[in-house]
Protein backbone atom coordinates (compact mmCIF):
# COMPACT_ATOMS: atom_id res chain seq x y z
CA UNK A 1 0.00 0.00 0.00
CA UNK A 2 1.28 3.45 -0.93
CA UNK A 3 -0.11 6.88 -0.21
CA UNK A 4 1.40 8.16 -3.49
CA UNK A 5 1.18 6.03 -6.63
CA UNK A 6 3.10 7.02 -9.74
CA UNK A 7 1.42 5.48 -12.79
CA UNK A 8 1.36 5.57 -16.56
CA UNK A 9 0.37 3.51 -19.57
CA UNK A 10 3.43 2.70 -21.67
CA UNK A 11 3.15 1.99 -25.39
CA UNK A 12 4.58 -1.49 -24.82
CA UNK A 13 5.77 -3.49 -21.84
CA UNK A 14 9.42 -3.15 -22.92
CA UNK A 15 9.26 0.63 -22.45
CA UNK A 16 10.07 1.77 -18.92
CA UNK A 17 8.70 5.17 -17.92
CA UNK A 18 11.62 7.56 -17.56
CA UNK A 19 9.40 10.34 -16.17
CA UNK A 20 7.99 8.28 -13.30
CA UNK A 21 11.48 7.32 -12.18
CA UNK A 22 12.51 10.99 -12.15
CA UNK A 23 9.49 11.81 -9.98
CA UNK A 24 10.29 8.99 -7.56
CA UNK A 25 13.95 10.00 -7.31
CA UNK A 26 12.96 13.54 -6.36
CA UNK A 27 10.23 12.85 -3.80
CA UNK A 28 12.67 13.30 -0.93
CA UNK A 29 11.13 12.36 2.42
CA UNK A 30 7.98 11.16 0.65
CA UNK A 31 9.81 8.46 -1.30
CA UNK A 32 9.10 5.75 1.29
CA UNK A 33 5.39 6.51 0.99
CA UNK A 34 5.32 6.13 -2.82
CA UNK A 35 5.50 3.38 -5.44
CA UNK A 36 5.69 3.09 -9.23
CA UNK A 37 3.08 1.07 -11.11
CA UNK A 38 3.34 0.79 -14.89
CA UNK A 39 0.80 -0.59 -17.33
CA UNK A 40 0.55 -0.58 -21.12
CA UNK A 41 -2.06 0.61 -23.58
CA UNK A 42 -3.00 -2.95 -24.57
CA UNK A 43 -4.39 -3.72 -21.11
CA UNK A 44 -8.08 -3.28 -20.33
CA UNK A 45 -8.80 0.03 -18.60
CA UNK A 46 -11.09 -1.58 -16.00
CA UNK A 47 -8.30 -3.98 -15.03
CA UNK A 48 -5.88 -1.08 -14.59
CA UNK A 49 -8.41 0.79 -12.46
CA UNK A 50 -8.89 -2.30 -10.29
CA UNK A 51 -5.15 -2.67 -9.76
CA UNK A 52 -4.74 0.98 -8.78
CA UNK A 53 -7.69 1.02 -6.43
CA UNK A 54 -6.38 -2.10 -4.69
CA UNK A 55 -3.39 0.01 -3.58
CA UNK A 56 -5.76 2.38 -1.73
CA UNK A 57 -3.67 5.50 -2.51
CA UNK A 58 -4.37 9.07 -1.49
CA UNK A 59 -2.66 10.53 -4.57
CA UNK A 60 -2.12 9.11 -8.05
CA UNK A 61 0.25 10.94 -10.37
CA UNK A 62 -0.26 10.06 -14.04
CA UNK A 63 2.20 10.55 -16.91
CA UNK A 64 0.17 11.57 -19.98
CA UNK A 65 1.60 11.26 -23.49
CA UNK A 66 0.31 11.28 -27.04
CA UNK A 67 0.27 7.48 -27.17
CA UNK A 68 -1.75 6.98 -23.96
CA UNK A 69 -4.05 9.98 -23.61
CA UNK A 70 -7.15 8.20 -24.98
CA UNK A 71 -7.15 5.21 -22.57
CA UNK A 72 -5.78 7.41 -19.78
CA UNK A 73 -8.80 9.71 -20.13
CA UNK A 74 -11.14 6.76 -19.68
CA UNK A 75 -9.09 5.57 -16.72
CA UNK A 76 -9.16 8.95 -14.96
CA UNK A 77 -12.92 9.25 -15.44
CA UNK A 78 -13.50 5.76 -14.01
CA UNK A 79 -11.28 6.40 -10.99
CA UNK A 80 -13.02 9.68 -10.15
CA UNK A 81 -16.44 8.00 -10.46
CA UNK A 82 -15.43 5.19 -8.12
CA UNK A 83 -13.16 7.03 -5.67
CA UNK A 84 -13.61 10.81 -5.84
CA UNK A 85 -11.55 11.11 -2.66
CA UNK A 86 -8.33 10.07 -4.45
CA UNK A 87 -6.42 13.10 -5.74
CA UNK A 88 -5.42 12.65 -9.40
CA UNK A 89 -2.51 14.76 -10.64
CA UNK A 90 -1.58 14.81 -14.33
CA UNK A 91 1.75 15.67 -15.91
CA UNK A 92 3.59 15.07 -19.17
CA UNK A 93 3.82 16.70 -22.60
CA UNK A 94 0.26 15.91 -23.68
CA UNK A 95 -1.21 18.01 -20.83
CA UNK A 96 1.49 20.68 -20.74
CA UNK A 97 -0.08 22.77 -23.52
CA UNK A 98 -3.61 23.72 -24.59
CA UNK A 99 -5.10 22.36 -21.37
CA UNK A 100 -8.44 24.11 -21.82
CA UNK A 101 -11.03 21.82 -23.34
CA UNK A 102 -9.12 18.59 -22.75
CA UNK A 103 -11.51 15.99 -21.25
CA UNK A 104 -8.73 14.40 -19.20
CA UNK A 105 -7.85 17.76 -17.64
CA UNK A 106 -11.49 18.41 -16.79
CA UNK A 107 -11.77 15.01 -15.08
CA UNK A 108 -8.59 15.23 -12.99
CA UNK A 109 -7.94 17.28 -9.87
CA UNK A 110 -4.64 18.97 -10.82
CA UNK A 111 -2.29 19.35 -13.76
CA UNK A 112 1.40 20.21 -13.65
CA UNK A 113 2.70 21.61 -16.93
CA UNK A 114 6.37 21.52 -17.88
CA UNK A 115 9.11 19.64 -16.04
CA UNK A 116 7.59 18.42 -12.78
CA UNK A 117 10.68 16.66 -11.35
CA UNK A 118 10.83 18.92 -8.28
CA UNK A 119 7.39 20.56 -8.32
CA UNK A 120 5.42 17.32 -7.94
CA UNK A 121 6.95 16.55 -4.55
CA UNK A 122 5.96 19.96 -3.19
CA UNK A 123 2.37 19.55 -4.37
CA UNK A 124 2.13 16.09 -2.78
CA UNK A 125 3.51 17.46 0.49
CA UNK A 126 0.89 20.20 0.46
CA UNK A 127 -2.01 17.84 -0.27
CA UNK A 128 -0.99 15.24 2.30
CA UNK A 129 -0.66 18.07 4.82
CA UNK A 130 -4.27 19.01 4.26
CA UNK A 131 -3.75 22.26 2.32
CA UNK A 132 -5.11 21.62 -1.16
CA UNK A 133 -4.03 23.98 -3.97
CA UNK A 134 -6.74 26.40 -5.00
CA UNK A 135 -6.05 26.28 -8.77
CA UNK A 136 -6.12 23.26 -11.09
CA UNK A 137 -3.29 23.98 -13.56
CA UNK A 138 0.19 24.72 -12.24
CA UNK A 139 3.18 25.68 -14.40
CA UNK A 140 6.33 24.14 -12.94
CA UNK A 141 9.35 26.47 -12.94
CA UNK A 142 12.20 25.18 -15.11
CA UNK A 143 14.32 23.15 -12.67
CA UNK A 144 18.06 23.53 -12.27
CA UNK A 145 19.58 20.25 -13.40
CA UNK A 146 22.14 20.36 -10.61
CA UNK A 147 19.26 20.09 -8.09
CA UNK A 148 17.53 17.12 -9.77
CA UNK A 149 18.27 13.68 -8.35
CA UNK A 150 19.05 11.21 -11.14
CA UNK A 151 16.56 8.35 -11.59
CA UNK A 152 18.75 5.40 -12.56
CA UNK A 153 18.62 3.56 -9.22
CA UNK A 154 14.90 3.11 -9.80
CA UNK A 155 15.40 0.77 -12.74
CA UNK A 156 14.71 -2.64 -11.19
CA UNK A 157 16.49 -5.89 -11.93
CA UNK A 158 13.45 -6.90 -14.00
CA UNK A 159 13.74 -3.64 -15.98
CA UNK A 160 17.39 -4.33 -16.71
CA UNK A 161 16.61 -7.88 -17.82
CA UNK A 162 13.55 -7.18 -19.98
CA UNK A 163 13.07 -3.48 -20.78
CA UNK A 164 14.63 -0.53 -22.58
CA UNK A 165 16.84 1.54 -20.29
CA UNK A 166 16.47 5.25 -21.07
CA UNK A 167 19.03 7.94 -20.22
CA UNK A 168 19.60 11.62 -20.85
CA UNK A 169 22.71 13.74 -20.71
CA UNK A 170 20.86 16.94 -21.62
CA UNK A 171 17.41 18.45 -22.00
CA UNK A 172 16.19 20.95 -24.54
CA UNK A 173 16.87 21.75 -28.16
CA UNK A 174 18.41 24.87 -29.75
CA UNK A 175 16.32 24.56 -32.91
CA UNK A 176 12.86 25.90 -33.67
CA UNK A 177 11.27 23.24 -35.92
CA UNK A 178 7.56 23.98 -35.83
CA UNK A 179 6.38 20.36 -35.77
CA UNK A 180 8.37 19.42 -32.66
CA UNK A 181 7.66 20.00 -28.97
CA UNK A 182 11.39 20.12 -28.27
CA UNK A 183 11.50 23.46 -30.09
CA UNK A 184 9.61 24.88 -27.09
CA UNK A 185 12.14 23.43 -24.64
CA UNK A 186 14.81 26.14 -24.50
CA UNK A 187 17.53 26.48 -23.28
CA UNK A 188 19.56 23.27 -23.60
CA UNK A 189 20.76 22.13 -20.18
CA UNK A 190 23.42 19.51 -19.38
CA UNK A 191 23.30 16.95 -16.59
CA UNK A 192 26.33 17.42 -14.31
CA UNK A 193 28.79 15.09 -16.03
CA UNK A 194 30.57 13.51 -13.00
CA UNK A 195 27.29 12.44 -11.39
CA UNK A 196 25.99 11.17 -14.70
CA UNK A 197 29.09 9.08 -15.46
CA UNK A 198 28.94 7.63 -11.96
CA UNK A 199 25.33 6.60 -12.61
CA UNK A 200 26.37 5.00 -15.91
CA UNK A 201 29.11 3.06 -14.14
CA UNK A 202 26.57 1.71 -11.68
CA UNK A 203 24.21 0.64 -14.46
CA UNK A 204 27.03 -1.18 -16.22
CA UNK A 205 27.92 -2.98 -12.99
CA UNK A 206 24.28 -4.00 -12.65
CA UNK A 207 24.40 -5.63 -16.08
CA UNK A 208 22.85 -3.07 -18.44
CA UNK A 209 23.98 -3.79 -22.01
CA UNK A 210 21.72 -1.56 -24.12
CA UNK A 211 21.52 2.20 -23.47
CA UNK A 212 18.99 4.46 -25.20
CA UNK A 213 19.61 8.21 -24.87
CA UNK A 214 16.60 10.48 -25.27
CA UNK A 215 18.60 13.71 -25.74
CA UNK A 216 17.24 15.58 -28.75
CA UNK A 217 20.70 16.77 -29.79
CA UNK A 218 23.33 14.48 -28.31
CA UNK A 219 26.12 15.89 -30.50
CA UNK A 220 25.40 19.54 -29.70
CA UNK A 221 28.00 19.81 -26.93
CA UNK A 222 30.99 18.07 -28.50
CA UNK A 223 33.05 17.91 -25.30
CA UNK A 224 30.27 16.16 -23.37
CA UNK A 225 29.43 13.83 -26.27
CA UNK A 226 33.07 12.84 -26.64
CA UNK A 227 33.44 12.21 -22.90
CA UNK A 228 30.40 9.91 -22.83
CA UNK A 229 31.48 8.00 -25.94
CA UNK A 230 34.99 7.54 -24.55
CA UNK A 231 33.47 6.31 -21.28
CA UNK A 232 31.48 3.64 -23.12
CA UNK A 233 34.34 2.64 -25.41
CA UNK A 234 36.65 2.02 -22.46
CA UNK A 235 34.05 -0.31 -20.93
CA UNK A 236 32.77 -1.95 -24.10
CA UNK A 237 31.78 -5.63 -24.00
CA UNK A 238 30.71 -7.60 -27.11
CA UNK A 239 26.99 -7.04 -27.55
CA UNK A 240 26.84 -3.63 -25.87
CA UNK A 241 24.58 -1.24 -27.77
CA UNK A 242 24.18 2.55 -27.56
CA UNK A 243 21.45 4.65 -29.19
CA UNK A 244 21.73 8.43 -29.67
CA UNK A 245 19.71 11.11 -31.50
CA UNK A 246 22.11 13.19 -33.57
CA UNK A 247 22.10 16.48 -35.47
CA UNK A 248 22.74 15.36 -39.08
CA UNK A 249 25.11 18.12 -40.19
CA UNK A 250 27.32 18.27 -37.08
CA UNK A 251 30.08 15.67 -36.98
CA UNK A 252 33.47 17.31 -36.32
CA UNK A 253 36.72 15.36 -36.39
CA UNK A 254 36.77 15.03 -32.60
CA UNK A 255 33.60 12.91 -32.78
CA UNK A 256 34.52 11.09 -35.99
CA UNK A 257 37.69 9.73 -34.47
CA UNK A 258 36.04 8.24 -31.39
CA UNK A 259 33.01 6.95 -33.35
CA UNK A 260 35.24 5.10 -35.80
CA UNK A 261 36.69 3.01 -32.96
CA UNK A 262 33.38 1.44 -31.92
CA UNK A 263 32.75 -2.14 -33.10
CA UNK A 264 30.25 -2.59 -35.97
CA UNK A 265 26.62 -2.42 -34.86
CA UNK A 266 27.33 -1.15 -31.35
CA UNK A 267 26.30 2.45 -32.10
CA UNK A 268 22.95 3.53 -33.51
CA UNK A 269 22.37 7.13 -34.55
CA UNK A 270 18.80 8.34 -35.03
CA UNK A 271 19.07 11.24 -37.45
CA UNK A 272 16.09 13.48 -38.07
CA UNK A 273 16.32 14.83 -41.62
CA UNK A 274 12.53 15.24 -42.08
CA UNK A 275 12.75 16.91 -45.51
CA UNK A 276 15.24 17.56 -48.30
CA UNK A 277 13.10 20.36 -49.70
CA UNK A 278 14.89 23.53 -48.62
CA UNK A 279 11.84 25.74 -49.22
CA UNK A 280 9.71 23.49 -46.99
CA UNK A 281 12.49 23.42 -44.40
CA UNK A 282 12.57 27.21 -44.30
CA UNK A 283 8.79 27.34 -44.01
CA UNK A 284 8.76 25.19 -40.86
CA UNK A 285 12.02 26.69 -39.51
CA UNK A 286 13.97 23.48 -40.07
CA UNK A 287 17.41 24.60 -41.18
CA UNK A 288 20.24 22.21 -42.02
CA UNK A 289 23.29 22.02 -44.25
CA UNK A 290 22.45 19.31 -46.78
CA UNK A 291 25.92 19.12 -48.31
CA UNK A 292 27.48 18.56 -44.89
CA UNK A 293 24.73 16.09 -44.03
CA UNK A 294 25.55 14.02 -47.12
CA UNK A 295 29.26 14.16 -46.33
CA UNK A 296 28.61 12.93 -42.78
CA UNK A 297 26.46 10.06 -44.01
CA UNK A 298 29.15 9.03 -46.48
CA UNK A 299 31.75 9.04 -43.73
CA UNK A 300 29.61 7.08 -41.29
CA UNK A 301 28.68 4.43 -43.87
CA UNK A 302 32.17 4.00 -45.33
CA UNK A 303 34.43 4.53 -42.34
CA UNK A 304 32.44 3.34 -39.30
CA UNK A 305 30.12 0.54 -38.21
CA UNK A 306 27.35 2.87 -37.02
CA UNK A 307 23.76 1.76 -37.63
CA UNK A 308 21.98 4.77 -39.15
CA UNK A 309 18.26 5.31 -38.57
CA UNK A 310 17.07 8.34 -40.57
CA UNK A 311 13.67 10.05 -40.35
CA UNK A 312 11.53 11.71 -43.03
CA UNK A 313 8.08 13.27 -42.49
CA UNK A 314 5.15 12.94 -44.88
CA UNK A 315 2.76 15.89 -45.12
CA UNK A 316 4.83 18.95 -44.25
CA UNK A 317 3.18 22.13 -45.58
CA UNK A 318 4.16 22.57 -49.23
CA UNK A 319 5.76 19.12 -49.61
CA UNK A 320 4.18 17.44 -52.65
CA UNK A 321 4.29 13.75 -53.54
CA UNK A 322 7.01 14.43 -56.12
CA UNK A 323 9.02 16.51 -53.64
CA UNK A 324 8.81 13.83 -50.97
CA UNK A 325 9.74 11.17 -53.53
CA UNK A 326 12.85 13.13 -54.51
CA UNK A 327 13.88 13.44 -50.86
CA UNK A 328 13.25 9.75 -50.20
CA UNK A 329 15.33 8.70 -53.21
CA UNK A 330 18.09 11.05 -52.12
CA UNK A 331 18.09 9.48 -48.67
CA UNK A 332 18.15 5.95 -50.11
CA UNK A 333 21.29 6.94 -52.02
CA UNK A 334 22.95 7.87 -48.71
CA UNK A 335 22.43 4.25 -47.57
CA UNK A 336 21.17 4.43 -43.99
CA UNK A 337 20.23 1.02 -42.65
CA UNK A 338 16.75 2.28 -41.74
CA UNK A 339 14.49 5.02 -43.07
CA UNK A 340 11.50 5.84 -40.91
CA UNK A 341 8.68 7.42 -42.89
CA UNK A 342 6.61 9.27 -40.31
CA UNK A 343 3.23 10.97 -40.79
CA UNK A 344 3.07 14.62 -39.73
CA UNK A 345 1.34 15.18 -36.39
CA UNK A 346 0.00 18.45 -35.01
CA UNK A 347 1.23 18.21 -31.43
CA UNK A 348 -0.31 20.39 -28.75
CA UNK A 349 1.76 23.51 -28.15
CA UNK A 350 3.60 23.58 -31.46
CA UNK A 351 3.26 26.50 -33.88
CA UNK A 352 2.58 24.29 -36.91
CA UNK A 353 -1.07 25.35 -36.95
CA UNK A 354 -0.12 28.74 -38.41
CA UNK A 355 0.06 26.97 -41.80
CA UNK A 356 -3.41 25.44 -41.59
CA UNK A 357 -5.30 27.93 -43.73
CA UNK A 358 -2.68 28.54 -46.40
CA UNK A 359 -1.91 24.86 -46.96
CA UNK A 360 -5.30 23.36 -46.13
CA UNK A 361 -3.91 21.26 -43.28
CA UNK A 362 -6.56 18.88 -41.91
CA UNK A 363 -5.58 16.80 -38.89
CA UNK A 364 -7.35 14.06 -36.97
CA UNK A 365 -8.75 15.64 -33.80
CA UNK A 366 -7.93 12.50 -31.81
CA UNK A 367 -4.44 11.46 -30.71
CA UNK A 368 -1.96 11.03 -32.27
CA UNK A 369 -3.33 13.98 -34.34
CA UNK A 370 -1.98 12.78 -37.67
CA UNK A 371 -2.46 14.73 -40.88
CA UNK A 372 -5.45 13.53 -42.91
CA UNK A 373 -4.88 15.71 -45.96
CA UNK A 374 -3.55 19.05 -47.13
CA UNK A 375 -3.49 21.13 -50.29
CA UNK A 376 -0.61 19.11 -51.76
CA UNK A 377 -1.74 15.61 -50.69
CA UNK A 378 -5.41 14.62 -50.66
CA UNK A 379 -6.77 11.95 -48.31
CA UNK A 380 -6.32 9.17 -50.86
CA UNK A 381 -2.65 10.11 -51.35
CA UNK A 382 -2.09 10.23 -47.61
CA UNK A 383 -3.59 6.76 -47.27
CA UNK A 384 -1.21 5.44 -49.93
CA UNK A 385 1.71 7.00 -48.06
CA UNK A 386 0.57 5.53 -44.74
CA UNK A 387 0.61 2.10 -46.35
CA UNK A 388 3.98 2.84 -47.92
CA UNK A 389 5.34 3.64 -44.46
CA UNK A 390 3.98 0.41 -42.93
CA UNK A 391 5.25 -1.82 -45.73
CA UNK A 392 8.64 -0.12 -45.80
CA UNK A 393 8.94 -0.92 -42.10
CA UNK A 394 8.12 -4.59 -42.78
CA UNK A 395 10.36 -4.99 -45.81
CA UNK A 396 13.37 -2.69 -45.41
CA UNK A 397 13.68 -1.55 -41.81
CA UNK A 398 13.02 -4.98 -40.32
CA UNK A 399 16.19 -6.41 -41.84
CA UNK A 400 14.18 -9.43 -43.02
CA UNK A 401 14.64 -8.39 -46.66
CA UNK A 402 18.10 -6.90 -46.38
CA UNK A 403 19.25 -8.06 -49.81
CA UNK A 404 15.91 -8.38 -51.60
CA UNK A 405 14.65 -4.85 -50.95
CA UNK A 406 16.84 -3.37 -53.70
CA UNK A 407 15.15 -5.63 -56.27
CA UNK A 408 12.00 -3.55 -55.92
CA UNK A 409 13.74 -0.76 -57.85
CA UNK A 410 16.65 -2.57 -59.49
CA UNK A 411 16.13 -2.64 -63.31
CA UNK A 412 15.43 -6.08 -64.71
CA UNK A 413 16.39 -7.09 -68.23
CA UNK A 414 12.91 -7.00 -69.68
CA UNK A 415 12.10 -6.04 -73.25
CA UNK A 416 10.47 -2.80 -72.12
CA UNK A 417 13.51 -1.71 -70.19
CA UNK A 418 15.89 -2.59 -72.98
CA UNK A 419 13.71 -0.45 -75.21
CA UNK A 420 14.13 2.44 -72.78
CA UNK A 421 10.46 2.58 -71.80
CA UNK A 422 11.01 3.22 -68.08
CA UNK A 423 8.18 5.04 -66.36
CA UNK A 424 8.44 7.41 -63.42
CA UNK A 425 6.77 4.84 -61.21
CA UNK A 426 8.96 1.87 -62.06
CA UNK A 427 12.66 1.19 -61.96
CA UNK A 428 14.16 4.67 -61.99
CA UNK A 429 12.96 5.67 -58.51
CA UNK A 430 13.16 3.70 -55.24
CA UNK A 431 10.19 5.68 -53.94
CA UNK A 432 7.84 5.18 -56.89
CA UNK A 433 8.95 1.57 -57.33
CA UNK A 434 8.16 0.78 -53.72
CA UNK A 435 4.90 2.74 -53.91
CA UNK A 436 3.93 0.54 -56.87
CA UNK A 437 4.63 -2.54 -54.73
CA UNK A 438 2.74 -1.01 -51.79
CA UNK A 439 -0.37 -0.43 -53.93
CA UNK A 440 -0.11 -3.93 -55.43
CA UNK A 441 0.28 -5.57 -52.03
CA UNK A 442 -2.65 -3.72 -50.45
CA UNK A 443 -5.02 -4.81 -53.22
CA UNK A 444 -4.17 -8.42 -52.32
CA UNK A 445 -4.07 -8.40 -48.52
CA UNK A 446 -6.24 -5.38 -47.60
CA UNK A 447 -4.26 -4.62 -44.44
CA UNK A 448 -0.96 -3.22 -43.18
CA UNK A 449 -0.47 -5.40 -40.12
CA UNK A 450 -0.40 -9.07 -39.08
CA UNK A 451 1.10 -10.32 -42.34
CA UNK A 452 3.18 -13.42 -41.60
CA UNK A 453 6.80 -13.25 -42.77
CA UNK A 454 6.58 -16.25 -45.11
CA UNK A 455 3.36 -14.87 -46.63
CA UNK A 456 5.05 -11.51 -47.18
CA UNK A 457 8.03 -13.23 -48.79
CA UNK A 458 5.80 -15.25 -51.10
CA UNK A 459 3.93 -12.14 -52.22
CA UNK A 460 7.25 -10.36 -52.76
CA UNK A 461 8.37 -13.27 -54.91
CA UNK A 462 5.24 -13.01 -57.05
CA UNK A 463 5.56 -9.26 -57.48
CA UNK A 464 9.26 -9.28 -58.26
CA UNK A 465 8.98 -12.08 -60.83
CA UNK A 466 5.66 -11.24 -62.51
CA UNK A 467 5.52 -7.44 -62.26
CA UNK A 468 9.19 -6.45 -62.06
CA UNK A 469 10.30 -9.29 -64.36
CA UNK A 470 13.27 -10.46 -62.31
CA UNK A 471 14.18 -14.10 -62.81
CA UNK A 472 12.77 -16.67 -60.43
CA UNK A 473 16.26 -17.93 -59.62
CA UNK A 474 17.58 -14.47 -58.73
CA UNK A 475 14.63 -13.62 -56.48
CA UNK A 476 14.50 -17.06 -54.84
CA UNK A 477 18.20 -17.01 -53.96
CA UNK A 478 17.95 -13.47 -52.59
CA UNK A 479 14.90 -14.28 -50.46
CA UNK A 480 16.54 -17.49 -49.28
CA UNK A 481 19.60 -15.65 -48.04
CA UNK A 482 17.45 -13.02 -46.34
CA UNK A 483 15.27 -15.63 -44.67
CA UNK A 484 18.20 -17.41 -43.08
CA UNK A 485 20.02 -14.22 -42.22
CA UNK A 486 17.81 -14.11 -39.13
CA UNK A 487 19.12 -17.48 -37.97
CA UNK A 488 16.32 -19.59 -39.52
CA UNK A 489 17.37 -23.02 -40.81
CA UNK A 490 14.27 -24.14 -42.73
CA UNK A 491 13.21 -23.17 -46.23
CA UNK A 492 9.73 -21.77 -46.98
CA UNK A 493 7.77 -24.24 -49.10
CA UNK A 494 7.36 -21.84 -52.02
CA UNK A 495 11.17 -21.58 -52.38
CA UNK A 496 11.96 -25.30 -52.38
CA UNK A 497 11.23 -25.66 -56.09
CA UNK A 498 13.88 -23.05 -56.87
CA UNK A 499 16.42 -23.93 -54.15
CA UNK A 500 16.28 -27.73 -53.96
CA UNK A 501 19.96 -28.23 -53.17
CA UNK A 502 21.09 -24.69 -52.72
CA UNK A 503 19.77 -23.64 -49.40
CA UNK A 504 21.50 -20.67 -47.90
CA UNK A 505 23.52 -20.17 -44.80
CA UNK A 506 24.39 -16.80 -43.35
CA UNK A 507 27.38 -16.58 -41.04
CA UNK A 508 26.76 -13.72 -38.61
CA UNK A 509 29.60 -12.02 -36.79
CA UNK A 510 29.73 -13.46 -33.29
CA UNK A 511 29.54 -10.05 -31.61
CA UNK A 512 26.38 -9.04 -33.49
CA UNK A 513 24.32 -11.92 -32.11
CA UNK A 514 24.00 -10.10 -28.79
CA UNK A 515 22.69 -6.90 -30.41
CA UNK A 516 18.98 -6.03 -30.74
CA UNK A 517 17.43 -8.31 -33.37
CA UNK A 518 16.94 -5.73 -36.10
CA UNK A 519 20.41 -4.24 -35.78
CA UNK A 520 21.90 -7.73 -35.73
CA UNK A 521 20.24 -8.58 -39.05
CA UNK A 522 21.56 -5.40 -40.65
CA UNK A 523 25.07 -6.10 -39.33
CA UNK A 524 25.18 -9.66 -40.72
CA UNK A 525 27.26 -9.81 -43.87
CA UNK A 526 28.72 -13.14 -44.93
CA UNK A 527 26.46 -15.20 -47.21
CA UNK A 528 27.33 -18.75 -48.28
CA UNK A 529 25.50 -20.68 -51.00
CA UNK A 530 25.25 -24.40 -51.59
CA UNK A 531 24.83 -25.68 -48.04
CA UNK A 532 22.23 -28.43 -47.69
CA UNK A 533 19.73 -27.58 -44.97
CA UNK A 534 16.40 -29.16 -44.04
Amino acid sequence: MSEIVLATLNAKYIHASFGLRYLMANLGDLRSRASIHEFDINQKVNDIAEALLALNPKIIGFGIYIWNVVPSTELVVILKRLRPDITLILGGPEVSYETEGQPIVAAADYVITGEADLFFAGMCQQILGGARPSTKVHAAPLPDFSRIALPYDFYTEADIAHRVIYLEASRGCPFTCEFCLSSLDIPVRQVPLPAFLAALEKLIQRGVRHFKFVDRTFNLNIAVSKAILEFFLERYRPGDFYHFEMIPDRLPEALREIISRFPPGSLQFEIGIQTFNEEVGERIKRRQNYARLAENFEYLRSRTGVHLHADLIVGLPGESLESFAGGFDRLVSLKPQEIQVGILKRLRGTTLSRHDEEWGMVYNLLAPYELLQNRSLDFSSMQRLRRFSKYWEMISNSGNFLETVALFWKPSKSVHQLAGLLSRESDDSPFFSFLHWSDWLYTRVGRTDSIALVRLMELSFRFLTTVKNHTEKEVAESLGRDYQRGGRKDRPAFLREFLPQAATRVAARTSTRLLPVRQSRHATSEVVLGTDLP
